[in-house]
Parts: C-alpha cells; structure tokens; sequence
C-alpha cells in the first residue's frame, strides 16, 4: 500500500493563536508554512491581518503571504492548485508541510479537493442577480438560511457571490450545495493531521476585542489610509473585509470613530463563530481546548509526540 506524505493542518477562529503554535512546533520539526488565509497573501495588508512579522517570517519558510497586490484576485480554487505544487516542493526538500489558518474552503480545497461543479444554465442567475439589485444582499441570504442552512452558516451574508451561488446551485438541482460537498466522493493524497485551538467564547472574544484595540494603537487606520493613497480601497474584493471595510467607512465619514471600533469588533466576533462553525463539521480536527498563551507550548509537544 502507498503510504501517503503527511501534512499537518493547524486550523482555528480568528485570535485563536495558530501562527504562534505553528512556530512553536517549528522550532522542533524542520518544516514550512502554507498560510491558509485569504487575505495574508496580499501585500500592505499587514496589521489588519495579523500578519506575522518580518521576525517570525524569518524563522520558518512561509508561503501566500505578501504574494499579490491588492487588485488582483485569488480564490480557493487557486490556493489549491498553487498550493499543491508548494506542497509537492517542500516534501521534496525532506521538509514537513504545515497548513496554518483560519479560510476553511483553503485547506479543504488543498487537502480534499472539489466537488464536481453541477451544470448549471445561466437563467437562474440572470434572476438572482436582478433580485440582488432590487432586495439587497440580506434578502437572498435569509433566502438561503431557509433552503440551504448548513452552507448560510459557513458564509457572511456580505459575500453576495457565494450566497447567489449556494442558491442558483439548489434551484437548479434542487440539491443544496452543502450535501454536494458532502458527496464528494475524497481521493486522499495526502495523510492531514488536523489539530485545531478551541477557546471558550467569552475569552475569545476578549482576545478579539483587544486584538482590535492593539490594531489601532499600532496603526491600523494609517495602513488603511496608505493604501487608499495607493489607489485601493474596498472596492477591490481583498478589502471587502472585517476591520478594512469598517476603516474605509470611516476615513469617507460613514461612521464615526466610535462606531467603526464598535463594528471591527463586533464583525470579528461574528467571523470567528462563523469560521468555528464551518470548522466544527470537520471530524477529523483533534481539538485543543485553550484559555491562555501560556499553554501554547504544552500542546506543541503533544503534537510532536503524535508526528
């Protein structure tokens, strides 16, 4: 029987303590990184992705982050195919691949792959579209919690492009999207050890709240106010994002000072459950119930002992 490379994927909600874990395990297992978040691989968007700094990027290989500008467009179907032939050069470096981030669809698409797309005609999205224009976003995603919930959990109702997909993809098929996925029949080429950070919800959402408070002391609304000047702003898909989108409101007097604070912190707390919730129906995760920082290095060596 083959046996097949192995991967360790290290997944959990935003705040949760990933990177310092994956860097802590480093520090004993020749490894690389894969960041598996969305928005890390754009360059400028530094503090308000948390980005690792220069030092921790130095003292492990990483990879997708500050890879594209901020107008350029990348999406789970290309970390996959991008992301495997990383892969496939870090085993061959004798190295030990860690996947490590808070996009569920990242990792999935690398690990498991995709579900065959169903066809679909065109119509039924001409219509939606036309409803997106005349009843807003929350429309059609109330429309999805209905007729397909377990995707509507998955997603944020803002991601208008997902949630007309979940939808023209049902009334096409009259299948929700989500038992596609669960159909997907999974070729393994990869033996994936999961390990994930468990918080319980009142302390992560203290981390959450002072992660926030620290973004903006460190400079946060001066990166956003530096790359309007660039020429970006949240027009661009990169930027249609918790923390930027509530920054860009502001700088155009939107909302006051107070009330961007108040909604980073309340978007991000809504992110992380949404992240938790999509990485909950995962069941091969070993999970890690934490309250503190001072326990990162305890569940390091339990998962080296498991390498």
């Amino acid at each position: 029987m083959e046996t097949l490379p192995t991967v360790i994927v290290i997944v959990g909600p935003t705040a949760s303590g990933k990177t310092a874990l994956a860097l802590e395990i480093a520090k004993h297992i020749s490894s690389e990184i894969l960041s598996a978040d969305s928005r890390q691989i754009y360059k400028h968007l530094n503090i308000g992705t948390a980005k690792p700094s220069p030092h921790e990027l130095e003292m492990v290989p990483h990879h997708f982050i500050d890879a594209l500008e901020p107008d350029r467009k990348f999406n789970a179907g290309d970390f996959q195919e991008q992301g495997r032939k990383v892969i496939a050069e870090i085993l061959e470096r004798k190295k030990l691949p860690f996947i490590v981030g808070g996009t569920g669809l990242y990792v999935q698409a690398v690990i498991d792959g995709f579900f065959d797309q169903p066809e679909i005609s065109g119509e039924v999205r001409e219509q939606l579209e036309k409803r997106l224009a005349r009843e807003g976003k929350e429309a059609l995603y109330k429309e999805l919690k209905t007729v397909d919930p377990d995707s509507a959990a998955s997603m944020d109702a803002t991601k208008y492009r997902r949630v007309i997909r979940a939808l023209e993809v049902y009334y096409e098929t009259g299948t929700p999207i989500s038992e596609f996925h669960r159909q997907h029949d999974v070729k393994k080429i990869y033996h994936a050890k999961y390990f994930g950070l468990n918080w319980e919800r009142s302390k992560l959402y203290e981390r959450i709240n002072s992660r926030v408070e620290k973004m903006l002391a460190n400079g946060f609304l001066d990166e956003v106010k530096q790359l309007r000047k660039m020429g970006f702003d949240d027009r661009f898909q990169s930027l249609q994002t918790v923390g930027y989108k509530e920054a860009f409101a502001f700088l155009r007097n939107e909302i006051s000072k107070e009330r961007m604070i108040e909604l980073m912190k309340q978007n991000t707390r809504r992110f992380a459950k949404r992240q938790m919730t999509w990485f909950r129906r995962e069941h091969r995760i070993t999970w890690f119930d934490i309250s503190g920082e001072d326990q990162i290095n305890m569940i390091s060596q339990k998962i080296i002992e498991t390498l």
